[in-house]
């Protein structure tokens, strides 16, 4: 069958999804990961996850310590094609709250 255009302009839909298009579908640029509390019996250990995107840092910034404040532990970075890419590790967590977003763009430069 001959082609009549691109994917996207035969499935209107998959335009988001399209991962040449990364500009249009993605807008959030930070992440903050955390455990979720275990409930009820497990047979056996595990630390489940989830994860929640942000468009700004501050956004992430005031999550993260919710559930810090939570007693959970706390991993946040931000998503590709962000750059300068971060990572902050749970060990890390507490000094990335404390700092100001101008800090933070001081530290990667």
């Amino acid at each position: 069958m001959p082609s009549c255009g691109s994917r996207a302009q035969q499935f209107p839909a998959r335009q988001l999804l399209d991962p040449l298009n990364v500009e249009q579908s993605m807008v959030h640029s930070w992440y903050v990961t955390f455990e979720v509390q275990r409930r009820g019996i497990l047979p056996k250990p595990r630390h489940p996850r989830l994860t929640k995107t942000f468009e700004t840092e501050s956004e992430a910034k005031s999550f993260a310590k919710e559930k810090l404040g939570q007693g959970l532990i706390v991993v946040a970075g931000t998503l590709n094609p962000h750059a300068p890419k971060q990572i902050i590790p749970s060990s890390a967590v507490s000094v990335w709250l404390t700092q100001s977003a101008d800090e933070s763009n001081d530290l990667s430069d």
